[in-house]
C-alpha cells in the first residue's frame, strides 16, 4: 500500500471559508428593508394609478365644461339673433296691420269694390306697381252693414282715432329702438375703435332700414316709379314685378357686432333677407355647407391709373354645390374651390383644428416655421406646428387677477424663436421668455388697444399699432421709444387708429393701416412720414411686405386688396427726399415720381378683408375675410388661384409659414387652423 504524501495530507487538512454565519439581529434587518421597499413600491404603484385616473377625470371635466361653455354662447347668440328677427318680423307685422286697417277704413268710406286702392302700405308699397289688392268687401261685414246709422255717426271718430295712433305708435316703435341700441352700446367696449367702426356700419343700415319702412307709404317720392330700372340703393334688393317687395339685406356679422363679440354664431343661422321670405325671416336650410353667404352687389372701387384688377367673375361665377369634381376638393367640415380659368398651382389639405375657450383674434408663425402662436382671451397658445400639439399657455396671472375680458390682439416671435411679443386691450406689450413662461419685459406707453406687431428681422427693434392713432417703435435693448403719430392737417376723418403695422424687410420702412382707409409709411430712423396710400374706400385692416420689400399689400373693409409699388422708397434719397416733404402733406418724392402707386387691386370677397399675408417666395397673397373665407391668390396677375372655405364665422387672422408651404388662420368660431400647401404637378 501506497503511502501518502505530506502535501496531499496538509492540503486534506484545510477547511472552505464562507461568510461569516448570519445572527438573527441581520436576517431580520434584511426582512424589513425589504417589506419597506415593498411597500415603498406598492404605494407608488397606487399613486400612480390614481394619478392617472384624475388626470383622465380632469380632461373629461375639462373637455365637457369647454362643450358646455360652447353650446351657452350658442345660445346666447342664438337669442340674440332671435331678438333681432324678432324687431324685423314685429315690424314687418305692425306694417301689415297698418295695411288692413287702411283698407278697413276704405271699406268703412263705402267705397266700391272697382274704385282706386291707395297705394299699399308695407313691403308691398316699394317698387313697380303690384297686383290689385284685395276687395273691398271684409270676409264677415256686409254692405248693408256700413248704412247702420250707428256706423255713419261713429264713422269718422274712428278715422280720426286710427289715424291719430299711428303717429303714436311709430313714436313708440322708434323709442324702444333707440333705448334697445343705447343698451347695446352701453354693454359694448367703448374704447375699442375697430368694432365701433363695424357698430356704425350696422346701425347706419338698421337706421337706413327704419326709415325707410316709415316712409313707404310714400312710394313715389323715395322710389319713383320711373326708375324701377335703375339700380337699387346700396343695401336693397329688387324683386320680380310679380312680387314687388325691396328687402334690406343684413350686414352684420355675430363676430364683429355689439353685445358680446366673443360669441360664435349659431350654426346655420344667417340675417340675410331672402326673396319670397318676410324681412328678416330665416331663408330655408342650406342642402351643403359650409358656403359663403349670398352678398349684395357694390360697385367696383375706384382704381389708379395703370393699375390692373384681378377678373372677379371667380369665384362668383360658380356654385360650389353644383362645381366639378375637379375643381373642388372637400374635407369633413372644409372645401376649396379651384378657378377653372387658369392652371391649378397649389394643393390645400387641413392638418390640424386647434380648439381655443374664445374667438382667436391673432395667429403667427415662428420664423422657422416649427410652431405657431394664437392669442385669445387672456391667454397666449403656442403650438407644435408639425403635430398640433399645445406646447406653451402664457398667462399673465397678475393682469388675470382684475378680472374681465382682457384679448390678446396680436402675437409675434423674434426671429431667435426665443421670445414672444404679445399686444393686449390693456395698452401693454409683453415680452415672454417662451422657455421659462415668464414676461422679461413690459412695453407701455399706448393710450388704446393694441392691434398689431411686427419685428425687425434682426430682433433689435419692434413695431406697434394701437388705436390711438400711432405707430411705435420699441428697441429691446435700450427700451426706447419713437412714437410715429398721425396728425395729417388734410386727413379726411379723424378716426385714424391704426389697426396693422409691418416693417420692412431690410428694417427700413415701418407700413401701418388705419381705420381713415390711408396706408402711411415712415422711416424708421428719423421716424418721419415718407408717403401716404390713398386708394382704398374704407377703414385698412391689415398691411404686409413682400419679401423682397419692393411691394406693401393691404386689405380693408372695402372688400379689396391693393398691390402698392414702394420700390422708389428703398434707397436712401427717397426716404430723404419724403422726410424733406412729408410737413406739407404731399407724401414722399423719389426721382422725381410723385406717390407709390397702386399696381393692381385684387377683387373677389364678399365682405370685409380682415387681414392679409405674402407667401415667403413672393409668388401668393392670401386674404382672410369676414365672409367666412381665405382666397389665395396670384400676386403677379391677382387671379384667385382658389377660395377655401370651413370657418364658421369671419377669418379674423391669416399667416404663412416663413419656411413654405403652411397656412394658418384663426377666426371668430373659437378655433385656428392649419392647412398644408403643395405644389401642383
Amino acid at each position: 500500500m501506497c503511502s501518502r504524501s505530506p502535501y496531499v495530507q496538509q492540503h486534506r487538512s484545510l477547511q472552505p471559508t464562507g461568510p461569516p454565519a448570519q445572527g438573527p439581529s441581520q436576517q431580520n434587518s434584511h426582512a424589513r428593508l425589504n417589506d419597506s421597499f415593498e411597500t415603498i413600491r406598492q404605494e407608488f404603484d397606487l399613486l400612480a394609478s390614481d394619478l392617472n385616473v384624475l388626470r383622465g377625470q380632469r380632461d373629461e371635466y375639462e373637455s365637457k365644461i369647454t362643450s358646455q361653455v360652447n353650446e351657452l354662447n350658442i345660445i346666447r347668440q342664438s337669442l340674440y339673433e332671435l331678438e333681432i328677427q324678432h324687431g324685423k318680423i314685429r315690424g314687418h307685422y305692425e306694417e301689415e296691420v297698418n295695411r288692413l286697417r287702411s283698407e278697413l277704413l276704405a271699406v268703412r268710406q263705402g267705397l266700391p269694390a272697382n274704385a282706386t286702392q291707395p297705394p299699399t302700405v308695407g313691403p308691398g308699397g316699394i317698387g313697380p306697381p303690384g297686383p290689385s289688392g284685395p276687395p273691398t268687401t271684409v270676409s264677415g261685414i256686409s254692405s248693408g252693414s256700413f248704412n247702420d246709422p250707428y256706423f255713419g255717426r261713429d264713422r269718422d271718430r274712428d278715422r280720426e282715432r286710427d289715424r291719430d295712433r299711428l303717429p303714436e305708435r311709430d313714436r313708440e316703435r322708434e323709442i324702444r329702438d333707440r333705448e334697445r341700441d343705447k343698451e347695446r352700446e352701453r354693454s359694448a367696449d367703448h374704447r375699442d375703435p375697430k368694432r365701433l367702426k363695424l357698430e356704425r356700419d350696422r346701425d347706419r343700415d338698421r337706421l337706413q332700414d327704419r326709415d325707410n319702412r316709415m316712409k313707404v307709404d310714400r312710394p313715389g317720392k323715395h322710389f319713383p316709379s320711373n326708375l324701377a330700372g335703375s339700380p337699387p340703393p346700396h343695401g336693397y334688393r329688387h324683386h320680380s314685378p310679380s312680387s314687388p317687395r325691396t328687402s334690406f339685406v343684413d350686414h352684420f356679422s355675430p363676430s364683429l357686432g355689439p353685445g358680446n363679440p366673443k360669441l360664435p354664431p349659431a350654426p346655420g343661422i344667417t340675417s340675410v333677407s331672402t326673396p319670397g321670405l318676410g324681412p328678416g325671416l330665416l331663408p330655408p336650410p342650406p342642402t351643403h355647407g359650409p358656403y359663403p353667404p349670398t352678398s349684395s352687389s357694390t360697385a367696383p372701387p375706384a382704381d389708379h391709373a395703370g393699375s390692373i384688377s384681378g377678373p372677379s367673375s371667380f369665384p362668383d361665377d360658380l356654385d360650389p354645390h353644383t362645381v366639378s369634381p375637379e375643381f373642388k376638393k372637400e374635407g369633413s367640415d372644409w372645401f376649396a374651390v379651384f378657378n377653372p380659368k387658369c392652371k391649378k398651382g397649389l394643393d390645400v389639405n387641413l392638418t390640424h383644428t386647434l380648439m381655443h375657450e374664445s374667438v382667436v383674434c391673432c395667429v403667427r408663425f415662428s420664423a422657422d416655421g416649427k410652431y405657431l402662436a394664437t392669442g385669445c382671451n387672456r391667454s397666449a397658445q403656442i403650438y407644435d406646428t408639425k403635430t398640433g400639439a399645445k406646447t406653451h399657455v402664457l398667462v399673465d396671472k397678475a393682469a388675470g387677477a382684475k378680472g374681465g375680458d382682457l384679448y390678446i390682439r396680436s402675437v409675434c416671435f423674434s426671429p431667435d424663436g426665443k421670445y414672444l411679443a404679445t399686444g393686449a386691450e390693456d395698452k401693454k406689450i409683453r415680452i415672454w421668455d417662451i422657455q421659462a413662461g415668464t414676461i422679461c419685459r413690459v412695453f407701455e406707453g399706448h393710450q388704446q388697444e393694441i392691434y398689431s406687431l411686427d419685428f425687425s428681422q434682426d430682433g433689435q427693434l419692434i413695431v406697434s399699432g394701437s388705436g390711438d392713432k400711432t405707430a411705435r417703435i420699441w428697441n429691446m435693448d435700450s427700451q426706447s421709444m419713437k412714437v410715429l403719430a398721425i396728425n395729417d392737417p388734410d386727413s379726411s376723418n379723424t378716426d385714424a387708429g391704426v389697426t396693422s403695422v409691418a416693417i420692412s424687410p431690410n428694417g427700413q420702412l415701418v407700413a401701418a393701416g388705419s381705420l381713415d382707409a390711408i396706408v402711411r409709411i415712415w422711416d424708421v430712423v428719423t421716424g418721419n412720414l415718407l408717403e401716404r396710400l390713398r386708394g382704398h374706400r374704407d377703414s385698412v385692416y391689415s398691411v404686409a411686405f413682400t419679401p423682397d420689400g419692393k411691394g406693401l399689400v393691404s386689405g380693408s373693409l372695402d372688400k379689396t386688396l391693393k398691390y402698392w409699388d414702394v420700390t422708389g422708397l428703398i434707397s436712401v434719397k427717397g426716404r430723404k427726399e419724403g422726410a424733406n416733404n412729408s410737413s406739407n402733406g404731399s407724401g414722399g418724392l423719389t426721382n422725381g415720381k410723385k406717390d407709390s402707386d397702386c399696381v393692381m387691386n385684387f377683387t373677389g370677397h364678399k365682405d370685409y378683408v380682415l387681414s392679409v399675408a405674402v407667401s415667403h417666395d413672393g409668388q401668393w397673397v392670401v386674404s382672410g375675410s369676414k365672409d367666412r373665407g381665405v382666397q389665395f391668390w396670384d400676386s403677379h396677375t391677382a387671379i384667385v388661384q382658389f377660395m377655401l372655405q370651413g370657418h364658421k364665422n369671419s377669418v379674423i387672422s391669416i399667416d404663412l409659414s416663413p419656411a413654405g408651404n403652411v397656412l394658418a388662420t384663426g377666426s371668430g368660431d373659437w378655433q385656428a387652423r392649419i392647412c398644408m400647401l403643395n405644389l401642383s404637378s
